[in-house]
């Protein structure tokens, strides 16, 4: 039997212009990523496929995460936390576009990211496929 890793990222809408550069940072990120290792998990068995959920506007909160056969990344691997910091969209000082006064982050290594990095969107594919 075919192992499989479904990669679920979860984003707010299309509509929130001010905000789309940092989503589109993760989606980038996570094509990168897919890109290199995807052939190497198909000689390994595991068939990837990667599953796009557009959030509300007004769900910021739940935004920017990534679910790897179910599981955040921020369980996957130690170290990372999910913390939200004062929003700092690109193209406004108040949020008015986005509605949020915090926005989802992470923690890793005493830095902060708006947008997943491939460093942990590569480990937490190994850890999520470890556990089957």
């Amino acid at each position: 039997m075919k192992k499989e890793l479904v990669i679920e990222w979860k984003h707010t809408g299309r509509d929130v212009e001010k905000t789309r550069e940092e989503f589109e940072e993760t989606g980038m990120a996570l094509a990168a990523v897919l890109a290199e290792i995807r052939m190497l998990l198909e000689m390994e068995g595991v068939g990837v496929r990667v599953v796009e959920t557009v959030l509300p506007d007004d769900a910021a909160a739940e935004s920017e995460c990534l679910l790897f056969n179910g599981i955040p990344v921020e369980q996957l691997l130690e170290g990372v936390e999910v913390t939200a910091t004062a929003c700092a969209c690109a193209s406004c000082e108040s949020c008015e576009t986005c509605g949020e006064e915090e926005c989802r982050t992470l923690r890793y290594n005493g830095e902060e990211y708006e947008a997943i990095p491939p460093e942990l969107i590569g480990r937490a594919a190994a850890k999520a496929l470890e556990m089957e």
